[in-house]
């Protein structure tokens, strides 16, 4: 079987990737936790898991009645490095919604048209109407992160987008809007483990990409504009939530957590939709670039 990018995600563990990344992934066995600073050294019980899951997805469709009932608007943004696990935790969240309803935005590159217009238009036409919820893969954080790495970007239009970042989503939230940012946060050895996964996998080879491939030589480029997106914005009216993710199972829990905590919404079981566990969700101080 050919692997994608002739094996170029194989090549890097073999050749390239750091000694200590390298080492943890050989040691460490399936169910392991392979970050040494991550709170549990195991990965959450399978019957635990969907236990609280079912129980936290009940209260996604309460949620879900209210918005509709109501006229609520919800956007939830949804970032991470590359294999962190927001796709798995999206499908997690909608699959027992309605997609009138609940909608997932995941946009590709910009057509040239969109090239020539205002950096946040083409996610504007996006935002939810009364009664619906908008889930964001990946948002208007690409200039900030992903475009600056890897030089989609140039410095002045970056320093536009951050100039302009507080106005727009203060406007979100000025316009009634519950406005949700979940970063998941994914350690190195994690990531490099699920990204040989996936090369292995034909099922999920296609969620691999070039960016994915030559973003393995850029880890601390990509920490370094994290760690500057933080700083420039997470604030009171908008903040980040971290998700530290590399215990899946804990990730999703807490990410739907961290939604569902913070919205009022009729029938809403408060021993169910509680506070996420705080040691591996909270503010940016719990990011690590490591």
């Amino acid at each position: 079987m050919s692997l994608p990018f002739d094996g170029a995600i194989s090549e890097f563990f073999t050749k390239t990737a750091p000694k200590d990344v390298r080492d943890a992934i050989k040691s460490g066995g399936k169910k392991d936790i392979l970050s040494e600073s991550y709170p549990y050294t195991d990965r959450m019980d399978r019957d635990v898991y969907e236990s609280e899951l079912e129980a936290l997805q009940l209260e996604l469709v309460k949620l879900q009645a209210d918005v509709k009932e109501t006229g609520k608007r919800v956007v939830v943004v949804f970032e991470g490095r590359d294999a962190a696990g927001k796709g798995g935790t999206i499908k997690r969240f909608r699959e027992n919604l309605n997609p009138r309803v609940a909608n997932v935005v995941a946009l590709s590159k910009p057509s040239d048209r969109e090239q020539g217009e205002w950096y946040f238009q083409r996610y504007i036409k996006h935002l939810p109407s009364a009664g619906e919820i908008t889930l964001f893969d990946r948002s208007w954080y690409n200039r900030a992160v992903v475009e600056k790495v890897f030089g989609f970007c140039e410095d002045p239009q970056r320093e536009a987008f951050f100039r302009q970042l507080p106005e727009f989503e203060d406007m979100l939230v000025d316009e009634g809007i519950h406005f949700v940012k979940l970063w998941l946060n994914v350690g190195r050895a994690e990531q490099l483990r699920r990204f040989l996964a996936r090369e292995k996998d034909p099922l999920k080879q296609w969620k691999l990409s070039w960016i994915d491939v030559e973003g393995l030589n850029r880890w601390d480029g990509y920490s370094q504009a994290i760690g500057e997106t933080f700083e420039r914005s997470h604030r009171p009216q908008a903040p980040w939530t971290i998700v530290r993710s590399d215990d899946k199972r804990r990730a999703r829990l807490a990410a739907l957590r961290a939604v569902l905590q913070g919205i009022d919404y009729a029938g809403k079981d408060s021993n169910v939709a509680c506070a996420p566990d705080a040691q591996i969700c909270g503010g940016p101080d719990l990011w690590t670039g490591s």
